[in-house]
């Protein structure tokens, strides 16, 4: 089946060719109590096909709104509510600020350092050591998601170090709290297969 791309061209085709004729019906008729008889028809017939949107705080304002953009704005009814302006449909939305903030690596990422900012000002104990571990091995991640490639320990306590201005520290207990940290959340899981074999050995 081809569409027939001769027909008009549908303002709002959601509704479907259906419904747009019926509002182009409705600009033909002269008797203006009978065209708002049939514009409400038109809106009840709009809303039936969207009936999980009844209880939604302004969905009747939409409808007519809509209802007045297949028509162009030519409809000559009593809208009962104010129906949004044709010329309020061309308004481009106002330019959204880009962040200035330089970022100084940008494979580690504008958070990382926020990150490494609050830790620089969290008090001294385990869970200052824990987040930092947590924070040098996010760094290794990162670091090889961009370079596709291994990392030394060094380049990322060089790289701590530097963007937390000499305030954090990739110490020896860092180093064991990161391997420690890994080897808890990349423990392999005993297999299915393992799981059946050791299953068959109670019987």
């Amino acid at each position: 089946m081809q569409y027939n791309t001769q027909q008009k061209r549908m303002p709002l085709p959601e509704y479907g060719r259906s419904i747009q004729n019926m509002v182009d019906h409705a600009l033909t008729i002269e008797d203006r109590a009978e065209r708002q008889r049939c514009a409400n028809t038109i809106i009840n017939i709009m809303g039936n096909m969207f009936p999980h949107l009844r209880d939604v705080p302004d969905f009747k304002h939409k409808l007519w709104d809509h209802l007045a953009i297949m028509s162009d704005f030519r409809l000559d009814i009593d809208y009962p509510y104010e129906i949004i302006r044709k010329d309020n449909l061309r308004t481009k939305p106002e330019n959204v600020p880009y962040p200035s903030t330089k970022i100084r690596y940008r494979h580690y990422g504008r958070t990382l350092e926020v990150l490494i900012n609050k830790a620089i000002d969290f008090p001294e104990g385990d869970e200052k050591q824990s987040l930092i571990a947590l924070i040098c091995n996010h760094m290794k991640k990162d670091y090889m998601a961009w370079n596709k490639d291994t990392v030394d320990d060094r380049k990322i306590a060089d790289d701590l170090s530097e963007l937390s201005n000499g305030k954090l520290q990739m110490t020896d207990s860092i180093v064991r709290l990161m391997a420690e940290r890994i080897d808890q959340n990349y423990r392999p899981k005993m297999n299915n297969q393992n799981n059946r074999n050791n299953r068959k050995r109670k019987y």
